[in-house]
């Protein structure tokens, strides 16, 4: 069995006028936000191998705060996260099966979308992730990435 954590951001700052969505900053309290899912993750030794994480500013600053706290991990910007459907992101997935904890650092609505359907087979059967909020699946070994293929083992937010 192997291991899948999905990440979402923290609460960022709203847009400035003129700014990209992809330049926003998580605010004091998204900070807050990613260090205490990095002292849950750490405190269930959910340490990842290897990270994928979104180019945007807020994604790359959630990772850093809980990196902080859990220690280093492999990382790689995915360009693909930014704005993904479950179908990309299995996608993305199918690409990493030789990783046997693999943390995805994202946005909604695809990893929402993405928990249900890998956990009941359908992406209509979401029921949300807050801001920072901690997914952990588990996958059977060697298989392609399917709906309904993981088990939801923990799911927690601040």
């Amino acid at each position: 069995m192997r291991e899948l954590i999905l990440l979402r951001h923290a609460h960022a700052e709203p847009g400035a006028p003129g700014q990209a969505d992809m330049d926003r900053p998580l605010s004091p309290h998204g900070l807050a936000e990613a260090e205490a899912a990095g002292r849950w993750l750490a405190g269930n030794g959910l340490l990842p191998d290897r990270v994928l994480c979104s180019p945007a500013r807020r994604t790359r600053e959630t990772l850093e705060a809980v990196l902080a706290i859990t220690g280093y991990a492999e990382q790689r910007l995915e360009e693909a996260i930014y704005e993904a459907t479950p179908g990309t992101l299995i996608g993305l997935l199918e690409e990493q099966r030789d990783v046997e904890r693999l943390m995805l650092v994202g946005h909604n609505p695809g990893l929402e979308r993405l928990v249900a359907l890998l956990g009941s087979g359908r992406s209509d059967d979401y029921r949300g992730m807050p801001p920072a909020a901690v997914a952990v699946l588990t996958l059977p070994q060697g298989r392609a990435m399917e709906p309904g293929i993981g088990r939801l083992d923990a799911f927690w937010w601040p």
